[in-house]
């Protein structure tokens, strides 16, 4: 699995405390990256393509979009749309 992507509901932003995360933009590119623990992150604007290496899986979101990354992924970003985002890396406390 690349990533998990689902919708988010005002009640689940709350839940996670996405307000209280800090926000990362990035302009419109192609780059490598590997996640060395999980992430989660809440799109406030733009368009991304993410695919798993070596493998090949892809996955697209974007605004509005919850999407938890798992520890240990590699795999390339394509920002189709300038991107901002909350973002939180590891696991959350409940």
């Amino acid at each position: 699995m690349v990533a998990k992507v689902e919708k988010a509901t005002p009640e689940k932003l709350q839940e996670l405390g996405v307000r209280k995360w800090p926000i990362w933009e990035k302009e419109k590119s192609v780059f490598d990256w590997e996640y060395d623990e999980q992430e989660i992150c809440y799109f406030l604007e733009g368009k991304v393509k993410v695919t798993s290496k070596p493998g090949g899986e892809s996955v697209e979101f974007g605004k509005g979009d919850i999407v938890t990354f798992p520890k240990g992924l590699k795999c390339v970003w394509e920002v189709i749309e300038d991107v901002r985002k909350h973002y939180f890396f590891g696991e959350l406390s409940k």
